[in-house]
């Protein structure tokens, strides 16, 4: 038996949580989200909790602690809402907000238009360098963090492009010349 599997996800006040077969829906301030889960994973919603039980069949274990973590999301989500910062790293390389969508200037010839998906929006700073992607959705948040880091991944010589706000650029120490070893 899963240990993650066995701890319940309480409930907080204002979170509505439905289920029909084998779909859950939990409804909050923030929004809604659905999630179907493998039928023979049992969902039970108590007055404040819901707990996950699973067969004693080989393989459940992880389906175990899978469907609560993601239960788990879920209620966090409606609730708090998720968010992912990202930095803009590079000489004339900028950010900035127009509508809903995101105008990235990453040195290329042209500058590039992402579009918001539904239940994502975008918070951009006023230095234009850094930016915050928010959502309910976890893993929609954490997916478009990610496309957006690979229109530019950070470079590994001065750091340039995308990258996660806390991520840490492993840089190289380029040509022997420049580094001052002293070689003519």
């Amino acid at each position: 038996m899963s240990r993650v599997g066995r701890m319940p996800v309480k409930l907080p006040a204002g979170v509505k949580v439905t289920q029909n077969g084998n779909a859950v829906t939990v409804k909050g301030p923030k929004g809604e989200l659905t999630q179907s889960f493998d039928p023979q994973i049992k969902v039970t919603l108590d007055k404040d909790q819901i707990v996950v039980e699973t067969p004693q069949a080989p393989g459940y274990d992880a389906m175990h602690g899978l469907t609560r973590a993601l239960i788990h999301n879920m209620v966090v989500g409606v609730t708090e809402g998720y968010k992912r910062s990202l930095e803009v790293e590079g000489v004339g390389y900028r950010a900035e907000l127009q509508g809903k969508n995101l105008i990235l200037a990453l040195g290329f010839s042209h500058s590039v238009t992402y579009e918001a998906p539904v239940g994502i929006s975008f918070i951009v700073d006023k230095s234009q360098r850094l930016f915050t992607i928010e959502g309910v959705d976890r893993q929609l948040v954490g997916e478009v963090a990610a496309k957006i880091r690979s229109i530019r991944p950070p470079e590994p010589y001065k750091g340039k492009g995308i990258h996660y706000q806390c991520e840490k650029v492993r840089r190289k120490a380029g040509k022997a010349g420049k580094v001052g070893s002293g070689a003519k």
